[in-house]
């Protein structure tokens, strides 16, 4: 496992490692999070097996734009208005999931989609062009993280191949997650 400080180099060694298979932990507008290739399977399976996750408990996504966000889900013109309003940021949406399309660690029926606020993991969206599956950098159960050295801590099992550290957090709080698969948004996650 190697750690980097957030740099043009951290940046392009994360873009290298994600590309090859493998499972990063980044800064991201939220908590640091665990990233790896949504169409890559045995990347997916590598994010369960560090965080101790159920397969059961599906995994949101990062994408970079709506235009992304299109191709994995069904949006319409109502949903739009509303993911336009929230995106980018700190809300997860829950949407319906369109058929078809290879993505590992996602629920057959929905999908959850987040367009990040942060301009270091806005460049590794757009170079590396797919959805990226993540959820924060802990042990399923345990507390969201802020602090690589307790991230250090908490992984020595399974490792993850890349930690990249942007120092401690200012939010140090998840995303908030809002289905709006029905007739109207509810909140999951506050």
């Amino acid at each position: 496992m190697e750690i980097l400080n957030v740099s043009s180099r951290s940046i392009e060694k994360t873009v290298k490692t994600i590309k090859k298979g493998g499972v990063v932990i980044f800064p991201t507008d939220t908590v640091y999070g665990l990233l790896a290739d949504a169409m890559n399977k045995k990347s997916v399976e590598k994010i369960f097996k560090i965080k101790k996750r159920k397969k059961e408990k599906w995994l949101p996504l990062f994408i970079e734009d709506l235009k992304s966000a299109k191709k994995v889900a069904e949006i319409n013109k109502k949903q739009e208005r509303f993911l336009k309003s929230v995106w980018p940021g700190k809300t997860t949406v829950v949407l319906k999931r369109k058929k078809g399309i290879k993505l590992y660690g996602v629920d057959k029926e929905t999908i959850a989609l987040r367009i990040p606020d942060y301009p270091l993991l806005d460049r590794i969206l757009r170079v590396i062009n797919k959805p990226l599956a993540q959820t924060s950098a802990n042990i399923s159960g345990k507390k969201p993280l802020d602090d690589v050295k307790k991230i250090i801590n908490q992984f020595r099992e399974i490792k993850p191949d890349l930690i990249v550290s942007a120092g401690k957090l200012k939010s140090g709080k998840p995303s908030k997650v809002i289905d709006i698969t029905g007739s109207k948004p509810k909140t999951l996650r506050r």
